[in-house]
């Protein structure tokens, strides 16, 4: 057969390939804007778009064993739903009027992944690492039974081996120590710094260990949780990794000034964040752990007067929990929604509801770095503002360093502060989580951060931003088009 015959059926062979994977894009993609993005890369990129598809677009992890039930036991289980639901609903009437307003919101979170409205928490919010790090350390210091942490980016740094020889004391005195790290944030402690913890008695797993064969999937499906445990009481949530660069005060003067946010929650609000820890550790360790009394402390904090719901997703989860939580959250704020984030690419459906929130009166306002470290998400960040702007959000941009915090303010009643940016890879592909606390002053004391921020911030002029360069809004208009899959 001529050369040319094998071309024309290596063209038809292709064609039904793109075919092929068209058809599972259509099926298997549950964004219409991702679903979109990804066709074209499979139509217009030959072979390298399906390639793409492959590694980053078909959810492995949905596939996989990874399950949240810790209960076998079905009678079980509905008896602990009417006690959740019930405690949830004591917890929200016990606030007064303020707290009837997110009735909606709780029952939403609770019909949808079970995770309790828990009352008499004690909360203190942190600061920087200068903060955070004294506090995980005091903490650890006084634990008496287990520790569990997880950790997205855990370096082997100064203050990583800090808190190395922390755990290392803590196992030596007969502490259950227990320790998730993202094979990809971590991967500077993956070989002798873990086997040292694990040498000194110490449980130390990846959460999902990368190999050659998934290495872009498993990339793209990262454990971008920040979460401490400490005797099932006591807890640490928040934007802030275990790193050197969070500590300002060690930074020399070309340093970069990193700017976030964390939180200690003392009470009950510790369960579901105790829960998510065991979930995830029975998916990644050959050590199962059960939900013995011991990891649940029932336990109220003395002159702790917050209420405190966890809510976490992943591409494990039914639905975007994260993503519905602000979505409701937004709807029912009726003066003002600050927000803090490092990375802003919301989608469609959050953009709608910031703009309805602004159009209808309510004083929206965005934090953000005044530069991104990633000029394709600076990029698609910009192509929203214009939208944001004409609507009526005031937008600032953050200019004393890079700011990661993670942070919402609404009506100075809730305060939200967790580890999910507000843009597509948290809601569709990592696995979050967040703290709502429902507290006025919480909610005032966070309010003032917000504030005193803006101090070393620069508002965006309306007039001046839709001026910009043409070639500029073209490329964040290409940018914009992509970000589905940033």
């Amino acid at each position: 057969m001529p050369s040319f015959d094998w071309f024309i059926v290596a063209e038809i062979i292709y064609t039904l390939l793109v075919i092929g994977v068209c058809l599972r894009i259509i099926y298997e993609t549950r964004s219409s804007t991702k679903t979109l993005a990804y066709l074209l890369l499979t139509i217009f990129v030959p072979i390298a778009g399906i390639i793409l598809y492959f590694s980053i677009g078909i959810n492995y992890r949905n596939r996989s064993m990874y399950s949240k039930k810790l209960l076998s036991d079905q009678r079980l289980q509905e008896r602990l739903k009417i006690q959740i639901y019930k405690s949830s609903f004591d917890a929200l009437h016990s606030v007064g009027d303020y707290g009837l307003t997110y009735k909606g919101l709780a029952h939403m979170i609770l019909k949808d992944m079970m995770s309790p409205l828990t009352a008499n928490n004690a909360i203190k919010i942190l600061i920087n690492g200068e903060q955070t790090f004294r506090e995980i350390l005091q903490a650890i210091k006084q634990a008496r039974d287990h520790i569990h942490l997880e950790y997205y980016t855990f370096e082997d740094d100064v203050i990583g081996n800090t808190v190395k020889e922390a755990l290392i004391q803590k196992a030596r005195e007969g502490v259950e120590v227990r320790f998730i790290y993202d094979h990809f944030g971590s991967r500077s402690i993956d070989g002798a710094f873990s086997a040292e913890l694990a040498a000194a008695g110490v449980e130390v797993y990846p959460f999902h260990k990368i190999t050659f064969l998934l290495l872009a999937n498993r990339l793209n499906y990262r454990n971008h949780r920040k979460i401490i445990v400490i005797d099932g009481h006591t807890s640490f949530v928040g934007g802030i990794n275990v790193a050197d660069r969070y500590m300002n005060e060690e930074k020399q003067n070309d340093g970069v000034y990193w700017r976030d946010t964390h939180v200690c929650i003392k009470g009950r609000g510790t369960l579901y964040l105790q829960y998510i820890f065991l979930c995830d550790w029975n998916f990644c360790s050959p050590n199962k752990l059960y939900p013995e009394q011991r990891f649940f402390s029932d336990r109220s904090e003395e002159g702790g007067g917050s209420l405190v719901q966890i809510v976490s997703s992943g591409p494990d989860s039914v639905s975007p929990s994260i993503l519905y939580t602000l979505l409701q959250a937004i709807s029912t704020a009726k003066e003002e929604i600050l927000i803090t984030t490092p990375y802003f690419i919301p989608g469609e459906s959050l953009m709608d509801a910031l703009i309805i929130a602004a159009l209808r009166g309510v004083n929206v306002k965005l934090l953000v770095p005044y530069v991104s470290d990633s000029r394709i998400v600076n990029a698609a960040a910009h192509s929203y503002y214009d939208d944001l702007l004409k609507a009526g959000v005031r937008i600032f941009r953050y200019k004393k360093g890079f700011i990661h915090a993670k942070t919402i303010v609404f009506d100075n009643k809730l305060a939200i502060i967790g580890t999910a940016n507000m843009d597509q890879r948290s809601f569709d592909l990592n696995f979050e989580v967040m703290s709502l606390i429902l507290d006025p002053q919480v909610a005032e004391e966070l309010r003032k951060i917000f504030n005193e921020d803006l101090q070393d911030a620069e508002e965006m002029n309306t007039e001046r931003w839709e001026h910009r360069a043409k070639w500029r809004k073209l490329m964040e208009k290409s940018a914009r088009m992509i970000s589905p899959l940033l």
